[in-house]
């Protein structure tokens, strides 16, 4: 039974991996002196400053998903007095990759000063790929609320190489990957 559920195992594993495009790269941090139980509930922070790096439908899903995120770990939302603000911020950069590839071949004489004689030679012809991407990043700043210290703190990076083809779906995986190392010590 268990030499035939390996294929289908394998089989699933790639087809998710496919599905999910780009890898997300995601790296955290925390304040270590922080005891996360004492917090019940959060806001969004919204900031009078928003970016324009991405549109105002992808800002509603991520707000959406913070929201949904935070929720399911027991975080309740209120409208005020809040124990936690919880901030969304995207960069995206304009980038430019440079390769090089160079190809040795050759053939010819040799000439040392007590002999002469036939050997390889080296000849040398280097291509340049110049590849320019967008590099996408979403942060997530969770703040304590009364004494505006930032708590905790996770960053989702990936290479924008084209649309999403299903942001209702890759934006919440996305921010759920970012969210899964909080509250710290959590069991995942």
């Amino acid at each position: 039974m268990k030499k035939n559920m390996l294929p289908a195992i394998c089989l699933a594993t790639l087809l998710f991996n496919a599905a999910c495009g780009p890898t997300l790269k995601v790296n955290t941090d925390y304040d270590k002196s922080t005891d996360f139980n004492k917090y019940k509930t959060f806001s969004l922070y919204m900031s009078d400053s928003t970016s324009s790096a991405i549109s105002p439908l992808n800002q509603q899903r991520i707000t959406s998903a913070v929201t949904q995120a935070m929720q399911s770990k027991g975080y309740q939302l209120v409208g005020s007095n809040p124990d936690l603000l919880v901030n969304t911020v995207t960069v995206i950069k304009n980038k430019v990759a440079l390769s090089s590839n160079t190809d040795y071949y050759g053939y010819g004489g040799v000439y040392r000063p007590y002999y002469w004689g036939t050997g390889m030679g080296v000849s040398s012809t280097t291509n340049y790929n110049v590849q320019n991407y967008k590099d996408g990043s979403l942060i997530i700043d969770i703040v304590d609320a009364s004494t505006k210290k930032l708590l905790w703190q996770g960053t989702g990076n990936s290479e924008i190489d084209k649309p999403l083809k299903d942001p209702d779906t890759q934006v919440p995986q996305a921010v759920n990957k970012i969210l899964a190392g909080f509250p710290p010590g959590a069991a995942k």
